[in-house]
């Protein structure tokens, strides 16, 4: 089990490095604009804000990836980031798209949960 988990902690840090790659080199790019909804005009007055947003999407991918590289030893540092992600993820459902809790909520309850019980 705890291989299984550490391939879904592994998974969920590759999604939030494509958040990452979306919101910091693709946000106001054709595959930005369609991903994410938005106008040319919205993206290019959001620009730094979202490089901001992906930047701490690297963040959490890095701290995923730091717990992996511990063992059993990082599993706390898997449940907080996992945690962060989650929560994260509920808020940005209700805030900003419902679609946030699908794409990241979800993914990291589940590694989190894996996480717990393996």
């Amino acid at each position: 089990m705890t291989t299984v988990a550490n391939i879904a902690v592994a998974l969920v840090a590759l999604l939030h490095v494509y958040f990452l790659v979306l919101e910091m080199y693709f946000w106001d790019k054709p595959r930005g604009l369609r991903t994410f909804g938005l106008t040319q005009e919205f993206a290019s007055a959001s620009k730094s804000l979202a490089a901001n947003q992906g930047l701490y999407n690297g963040f959490l991918a890095a701290g995923l990836v730091w717990g992996l590289t511990l063992g059993a030893s990082g599993d706390s540092i898997k449940i907080f980031f996992l945690a962060c992600i989650t929560l994260a993820g509920v808020f940005g459902a209700v805030t900003a798209n419902p679609k946030i809790l699908w794409v990241q909520a979800v993914p990291g309850a589940v590694a989190l949960a894996m996480v717990l019980f393996s």
